[in-house]
Parts: structure tokens; sequence; C-alpha cells
């Protein structure tokens, strides 16, 4: 379609054969070389500027104004303000240097290498820092008399009353080429490279944009030739009449243009939605040489560079991944709650298994916005948190396509919770969310596939190493060295010391053992004042708050994912039987203990006045600790603490190597850890 309207068949047909000539002419100058910027980013401080330059009041400060100083020149070696001064001057100072549409050309001469939204982005902004001057010195220069010298001097009019038809004429203009230049824009952000379309339909479209593109420059031309030319009209001038005509002119022209062009954008990109939507349902169940084409459509983007290295705010691209297992990180903004965000990072970027992994996988996270739309907390969570977190991030999370997010949303179950979407070095989905499993073993899940998760469960048994892991490196340590270790909690300050002063004593006749407070699911302020008590008056924790927090977040998590493999506290798991037993203590229970040693089986969970009066007893049931161990000794000992305490050999049964020196010795039960009978032992 022309971009002329009305006329005969005749004329509409002559001025059909002028718009080919002119996108001809347009395409022989377009010579784009990977230079681009956020042109929607430059667009919103144009609007800025033409909004502030024409109030007469000050008004409250936008604080989102200033995300157009993050705008940058990608691939050029001008700076962006560079770029703008170069096109005001070709604008403003060689107006008289051949007619407007000799000018206009010039300026794609010299944008060639832009792409289309880039070009015209470009040129609005170079017309509205110019216009934003002469506004600013007429408004200032009734009130500052150093800007009234310098209106003065350059020739800027006082009274701009009788200019008003002029002005008008020319603010509307500019808002029609806003509106046409966010069509332009929706055109090149759609992954038209991605799915399959109608040419025909794309190169009407096309034809469309190039005719818009040299609209919207032509009139910001004529724009700025008549703010240069108002500073030498009178305010009586009847040239103002004529001037406001002929903006409104190019204002109807453009308008048209736009109102043409629209539609037509706004139906390939709904065509694109669907077809890049089914494209993402049917490219998980294909196989891949490498994980590129599915990232390449997960990210839609033209950008080249989408993703950003959070830790050094370095740009990459897609092919950064390849050959890596994948995590997609897809949250809200604000990722989780402050603990939970602390405990993902301590198990990401602490753990001491993530060196030995180095470069075999990739955390990639995606924020996206559950409104729909990015408010400017949204926008403020992310920059904050993208500026600070060991991982990789999705550069411009708004820009994402639709059809993307609706896919996360709905298929990947992403609509309210954070997940972690695995995907191996092919491309192929091998867990829909690993987030558990990394708050629970970190990098020692890799690869983070439900195949892996399988494969760690049958390994864990109900021990210490499971209970506190790699959560702080000094438990580590005690679990790899063996030690006895004694993790308890209560509310109780009370209890808290007779417990303690307890294990003192037995510590003192030469019993190993060491000693973790981690206080009751859901910590709280009361929790941590007996900390500092705990701290300060009875043994220096090795804890601080926030890993006892991590402790706690650690088992929910143990205990989530369990039930997500169908497992109940009724299915003999003894591993999801034990942590639900610590997650549902209450308050009014006075306290509890679990102590184990290392990473053996040998482990016991009591609670209240039990440890308490079984642990008192230490001085009658102590002398089996040489043959037993504490461990099973007070396991033993706790089998009926009121009666008196004698190691009695149990009825078990074991098959052991023939040892004659072993015939003499005695044997302790690997099941209950008792004295065995000498017949129920059977030497091979």
């Amino acid at each position: 379609m022309s971009s002329f309207e009305g006329g005969s068949v005749q004329q509409r047909g002559m001025k059909s054969v002028d718009d080919d000539i002119l996108i001809n002419k347009l395409l022989l100058c377009h010579d784009p070389d990977g230079r681009s910027l956020d042109s929607e980013l430059l667009l919103h401080a144009v609007e800025n500027i033409m909004f502030y330059s024409t109030i007469s009041k000050f008004q409250v400060f936008d604080k989102h104004i200033d995300r157009a100083s993050n705008v940058e020149l990608v691939g050029s070696e001008e700076s962006l303000g560079h770029t703008i001064y170069k096109i005001s001057y070709e604008m403003l100072f060689n107006s008289g240097d051949g007619n407007l549409h000799t000018r206009t050309m010039k300026l794609f001469d010299l944008l060639g290498n832009y792409k289309w939204d880039a070009k015209v982005v470009l040129v609005l902004a170079a017309f509205a820092s110019r216009f934003g001057e002469f506004c600013l010195t007429m408004q200032l220069s009734q009130h500052n008399p150093l800007v009234k010298n310098i209106a003065i001097l350059k020739q800027v009019p006082s009274n701009t009353t009788k200019l008003n038809p002029q002005m008008k004429a020319l603010l509307l203009l500019v808002k029609t080429m806003v509106d046409a230049t966010k069509c332009i824009i929706k055109f090149e952000s759609l992954p038209i490279r991605d799915v399959e379309l109608d040419n025909e339909t794309l190169t009407i479209t096309k034809s469309s944009i190039y005719i818009a593109a040299y609209w919207i420059t032509r009139s910001a031309l004529a724009c700025a030739s008549q703010v240069m030319n108002l500073k030498a009209m009178k305010a009586d001038d009847s040239k103002t009449i004529i001037a406001a005509w002929e903006l409104s002119s190019l204002m109807y022209r453009l308008s048209n243009i736009c109102n043409h062009l629209k539609p037509h954008v706004d139906a390939l990109h709904q065509e694109i939605e669907a077809k890049l939507y089914q494209k993402l349902l049917n490219i998980f169940k294909e196989s891949h040489e490498d994980n590129q084409e599915v990232l390449h459509l997960l990210s839609a983007l033209k950008e080249g560079l989408p993703l950003k290295d959070c830790s050094t705010q370095g740009k990459l691209g897609i092919s950064e991944l390849k050959n890596k297992v994948v995590i997609l990180l897809v949250s809200r903004p604000e990722i989780l709650p402050l603990e939970d965000l602390f405990l993902l990072v301590h198990q990401i970027h602490d753990h001491p298994h993530r060196k030995k992994l180095e470069g075999s996988y990739a955390i990639v996270w995606i924020p996206i916005s559950y409104s729909g739309s990015w408010s400017g907390s949204e926008e403020e969570s992310f920059n904050f948190l993208s500026n600070s977190l060991p991982w990789y991030s999705v550069r411009k999370p708004w820009s994402l396509n639709s059809a993307v997010v609706n896919f996360l949303k709905k298929e990947w179950k992403c609509e309210e919770k954070t997940t972690m979407v695995v995907l191996d070095s092919q491309g192929m989905i091998t867990n829909l969310n690993a987030i558990d499993m990394v708050l629970i073993w970190g990098p020692k899940a890799y690869p983070f596939s439900i195949s892996r998760q399988k494969e760690l469960w049958e390994e864990e048994k109900w021990t210490m190493q499971l209970l506190i892991d790699e959560i702080d490196p000094f438990l580590a340590q005690w679990v790899e060295e063996g030690s006895n270790v004694c993790v308890y909690g209560s509310n109780n300050i009370d209890w808290i010391r007779e417990f303690t002063d307890i294990l003192k004593e037995i510590k003192s006749s030469g019993v190993q053992l060491k000693m973790v407070y981690v206080g009751k699911n859901g910590p709280d302020e009361h929790v941590h004042n007996i900390l500092t008590t705990i701290n300060e008056e009875i043994h220096r924790n090795t804890l601080a708050f926030t890993k006892i927090r991590f402790f706690w977040l650690r088992l929910e998590s143990i205990r989530r994912l369990k039930c997500q493999l169908g497992k109940s506290i009724t299915s003999a798991d003894h591993v999801l039987e034990e942590v639900s037993a610590l997650l549902d203590i209450d308050d009014s229970e006075q306290g509890w203990a679990v102590i184990g040693k290392g990473q053996t089986a040998e482990i016991v969970r009591t609670q209240g006045r039990k440890i308490i009066e079984c642990l008192s007893r230490f001085g009658e049931w102590g002398a089996n600790v040489g043959k037993l161990g504490f461990i099973g000794a007070l396991r033993t000992a706790l089998g009926d603490p009121a009666a008196p305490l004698q190691v009695e050999a149990c009825g078990h049964t074991d098959v052991v190597p023939y040892d004659k020196e072993l015939i003499e010795e005695t044997m302790v039960c690997p099941k209950c850890k008792r004295l065995m009978k000498k017949k129920f032992i059977v030497y091979e």
C-alpha cells in the first residue's frame, strides 16, 4: 500500500511507484553491521524530554527517568552522546544544504550501519535534545538572569503566545512520530527468524516500515528547522500559521502511515506468538546436537548478547552456554524470600564442591513479571539482584517474548513458585524443578537430573552428614573426622542450661562431643536472643543465626523432595520420618537432641526430660562407651532409662569372617549396637 492517500487510481499507482523507488534508495544505504542500542529505553527518554519541555512549572521528578542513563551503543566506537551530537549537527546546521528529501537521505547515509528502530530513535533523540535545550532556555529566562542573557544572545523568543498554533502542531507531530517509532521498535523486536512466516505479509509489512522510517526522519528534520526559525521569527509573524499548516500536513501523512502499519505489525506479532509457542512445545520432543537452538528459542530476542554475568556485568551470548548443563532459574524479580535466597547462593557459590565442577554447568536467571508488565519496583529488584548474584541473567527480561513467558508459566508451571529447570548439554529437559536438590546437596547434585536425584537418595541414609551437610565448614570437618556431634534445640533457656551442664560433665570424663544449638523450625527473635545467651554464658555456638535458618530450610527441602517422590511418613521412609519429627516439634516441648557420629548410621534422636534423665545417669552406663562407643551406649541406655542399666546381649544374628582371636572377643551388633550373644554369631 502506498504511503500517500487519496487521488485517482492512476495517481495512487504513480505514488505506489514512487514508494517503491524510495524504498530501493533507502535499502541501498541500509547496511547494518551489528550496532545496536536499547531503542525502547532511549525513546522513553525522548518522551520524557518532550513532556518536561512543555510544562511551565516544575513537576515531581520521575525516579525512573534516569533509566536512559543505562543505554549503551553496542558495537560502535563512538559514544551514544557523540552519535546524537553528529545527527543533531546534521539536522540543524546543514539545513540550507539541499531540500528536505535530500537532507533526509543524507541522514539515512549517516545512519546506514544501524537497524531501522535505532535509526529513527537516534534521530528523535537528536531533535529532542535540541528542542529540550530551547524550551529550557525559554522557561528559565523569566527567572534566571544568567539564562535570560543567554536567551538574548541566542535570540530565543520570550513571548511565545502567538506561536501557540505552531508549537501545538509541532507537539502533535512529535507524538505521531513517537507512535510510529513504537511500531517500528515492536516489529524489529519480533523473533522473525525463529518461525516460518508468509513471505508476502512480511514483505508488505517491511515496506511499510521503510516508508514510516523515512517520514519520521523527514518530519524530525522539519521540526528541527522550525525550532531554528523560531529564534528569528517575531511573535506576530504571519508565517506562524503557514509553519503550523506544514507541520500538520506531515502529521496527517505520518498518522495515515502509522494507522496502516500498526494493524500489520499487530497481526504479525500474534502470528509469531502462536507459532513460537507451538515450536517451544515441539522442540523439547526433538533431539539436538547441542543446546544452542533451544536456548536461542527461549531467549527469542534479536539482541546479540542477551545474557549478562551478574558478578562481572559482562555481556554474553548464548554460545557461552554451549556443551554445558544449563539450569534455568525462573522466578519473580525478587526470586525468593531473603533467607531462602541466601541459602541458594550459599549452596551454589560457597559449597566446597563448586570448584570441582566449574565450567560444567551454568545457572541462568530468567525473571518474569507475573502481572504481565514490569513495574518500577520489579525493575529495581532485578537491577539490584542482577548486580549482586553469582550467576548469569537475561539482560533485559522485560523484552522477553510473551510467548516464551506464557510457555514458562503454563508448561513449566512457573506461575507462582521459583523453579530451576535443568537442560542437559543437548538442550533436553532432565528435571523440571531441581531447586530442592540444589538446596539440599548443592553442586554434589550435578547434573541435577531426576536420575541423579534417585541415585542420591539411594546413597543417603539418616546420618549426621545428611542432617548438617555443608552449611558450615566446621560442622563439615567434624563429620569428616567422625566426631560425636550433638545438634539440639529448645525455646527454654533453663532446659538448655541443664542439658548442656550434663553434657559438659560427660565431656569432662573423656567423651569427645561437639555441641551445636539450632533453635526450632522457623527461628525467630526469641531463638536469636537464646543464641546470644548461649554464646555469652554456655558455649561458643558454631552456627550463626543465619546458618540456623539454613539448617531448617534444608530440612524443609528434604521433606518436600521426599514427598514429591511419593513418600510418606507411613511408608517406612526413615529419613522422612526423622526429618518430619524435627520439623514438627512445637514450642510446648522442652527440648530435643540428635546425637550422631560422622558419616555413620550411628545416630539417635530424643526429646524433653527423657534425654536429661538418661544423660544424668551416665555414671551407670558410661562404662559401656569403651565397648559400644558413646552413641551405642546412649542408644542402649535410652531403651529403659528408669531401670537398672545393664548391657544385655541382643538376639540378632550376624555372619562374620572367621578369626581365631575374634572368638574370645566381645561382638557389637551392627543393627542395634548392643553386645551379641555368642550363639547368634556365625563364623565363615
